[in-house]
C-alpha cells in the first residue's frame, strides 16, 4: 500500500503490470478497499464492456458514500484495440476528480517512449511472481543496501532455505506456490503456457504459427544460462531469423521470459551483441545449475525493476562476457556505472577466478552465491571485498 501511495501522490493514473497470474487482480481489489468510493472494471466481462461501450465514462455513475476522490480499476483494458486512446481521453478529462489504476498482464510498459499518447500521464509499478526477498521480509532500506551491498544475516536460516527450497520446486506464482505441491505445479505450468500462446498472445498478436511459437518456448529452459543463438533456434524449428526475434520479443511483452545484455564499458575485448535469457517458470528448467542462475536472476530482476519503479535510481541488469570465454552472470549498474557483481555456483564455494578478474577491473564489490551452505565468508579482493554465501541468505535481504 506504502509503494501505492509514493506513486499516486505524484499521478492520478498508475500502471500495474507483470505475469498472468502473478496477483494483479487480486491486489487491485485490496487497494480497492482503502477507497470508500470504488468502482472495478474488467475487459474479460462481457457486461463490463457492454458499459464502456455505451457510455466511454461509465465511472461517473459510481455509488458515492463520501466527498473522497473515487477510484476506478481497469484490468485487462489493454485487450481493448483502442485501450491508448481511450485512457488519453479519460485522463485529460477526469484526472483532477479521479484516480485510475490500470493493470494487465502485458503490452503496458511497451509504450513510454516519446510519441505515445500516454507518456506523461501515469507511473508503472511491475508486480512479479513471489521472491524469496518479499516473502523473507528482512526488511533492509534501500539506503542501508546502497551503502553496503555486503551486508547479510543468518537468522532464520532454516525457514528461508525452506522458502527457497519451495520457489524452486513450485515457482513463485501465488497459485502452485501457496498449493505446495509438485503436482499442483506441473498442473498448473502446463496449462499456464498453453493458454498463455494460445489464447492471449494469438489472440492480441495475430501470430498464426501457435505450433512453433510453443516449441521455442519449450527448446527455452534449455537454452537458459549461455549466450542465446538465434540463427541456432531458427535452424531448429526451421523458420526465419527474423520469425524467432520476433517471437521472443512476445514472449518478453507478455512476461514468458526476460533478458539482459553484456556490459562492455571497461571490460577489455567484451563482447556486445549476444544476449541472455531467463523464464519466470523457473521448475521448467531441468538442469540444477541452470535452475539456480534462473532463480538469482529472477531475484535480481525483481529488485532492478522495482528499484526503478519507486524511483530509487536508474538501475540495470547485465552480464559480462569476454572473447576469452571468461564471464561473470551478473553485474547490476546505476545510472550506468557499475555498482555490483554477482556470480552463481551451484557448490563451488572458491571464489571465481573470473568473477576476480571482473571484481579487478572494475572496482566494486562483489557476491558469488551457491544453492548450499548454513553460513558466510567475507573475502578481500584487492580494495574491494567479496562476500561468497548462500543464495537465501543474501537474496532474502534485497530491499
Amino acid at each position: 500500500m506504502k509503494i501505492w501511495e509514493d506513486l499516486s501522490a505524484d499521478k492520478s493514473m498508475v500502471f500495474l503490470t507483470g505475469p498472468r497470474q502473478a496477483g494483479k487482480t487480486t491486489l487491485a481489489q485490496i487497494i480497492s478497499r482503502f477507497f470508500a468510493n470504488n468502482l472495478y472494471f474488467n475487459w474479460d466481462i462481457p457486461e463490463h464492456r457492454t458499459r464502456l461501450f455505451e457510455n466511454p465514462s461509465f465511472f461517473e455513475s459510481v455509488e458515492r458514500k463520501d466527498a473522497s476522490t473515487p477510484l476506478i480499476v481497469f484490468d485487462e483494458i489493454h485487450k481493448y484495440k483502442d485501450w491508448k486512446n481511450y485512457l488519453k481521453g479519460i485522463y485529460d478529462q477526469f484526472h483532477d476528480r479521479y484516480q485510475f489504476l490500470v493493470s494487465g498482464s502485458g503490452r503496458l510498459d511497451i509504450y513510454q517512449k516519446g510519441g505515445d499518447s500516454l507518456a506523461g500521464r501515469y507511473f508503472l509499478f511491475h508486480l512479479w511472481p513471489f521472491t524469496i526477498a518479499e516473502l523473507g521480509k528482512r526488511n533492509i532500506t534501500m539506503a542501508a543496501f546502497l551503502n553496503d551491498p555486503l551486508q547479510i544475516s543468518t537468522e532464520r536460516n532454516d525457514e528461508l532455505r525452506q522458502i527457497w527450497s519451495r520457489l524452486s520446486e513450485q515457482s513463485g506464482f501465488p497459485e502452485p506456490y501457496l498449493a505446495s505441491r509438485v503436482t499442483t505445479y506441473r498442473r498448473w505450468s502446463n496449462t499456464y503456457s498453453q493458454q498463455l500462446i494460445r489464447e492471449d498472445i494469438r489472440d492480441l498478436t495475430g501470430i498464426k504459427s501457435v505450433g512453433d511459437v510453443e516449441t521455442l518456448y519449450y527448446l527455452l529452459p534449455s537454452k537458459v544460462g549461455s549466450p542465446l543463438s538465434i540463427p541456432s533456434l531458427a535452424r531448429d524449428l526451421r523458420v526465419s531469423y527474423n520469425s524467432v526475434q520476433s517471437w521472443l520479443s512476445v514472449f518478453e511483452r507478455f512476461f514468458l521470459i526476460f533478458s539482459i545484455f553484456p556490459w562492455t564499458r571497461k571490460i577489455a575485448r567484451a563482447i556486445q551483441k549476444e544476449r541472455k535469457i531467463y523464464l519466470w517458470d523457473a521448475p521448467r528448467i531441468k538442469e540444477p545449475a541452470a535452475r539456480f542462475e534462473n532463480m538469482v536472476a529472477m531475484e535480481l530482476c525483481r529488485a532492478v525493476t522495482a528499484w526503478n519503479d519507486i524511483g530509487y535510481g536508474s538501475f540495470s541488469l547485465h552480464f559480462i562476457k569476454n572473447k576469452e570465454q571468461q564471464e561473470v552472470d551478473f553485474l547490476i549498474a546505476n545510472e550506468r556505472e557499475p555498482f555490483l557483481l554477482v556470480e552463481t555456483k551451484l557448490t563451488e564455494t572458491k571464489p571465481s577466478l573470473d568473477l576476480k578478474k571482473f571484481q579487478r577491473a572494475l572496482n566494486i564489490p562483489a557476491v558469488q552465491l551457491t544453492n548450499r551452505g548454513d553460513g558466510y565468508r567475507l573475502l578481500s579482493s584487492g580494495d574491494q571485498l567479496m562476500l561468497v554465501a548462500p543464495a537465501y541468505q543474501w537474496l532474502s535481504g534485497l530491499p
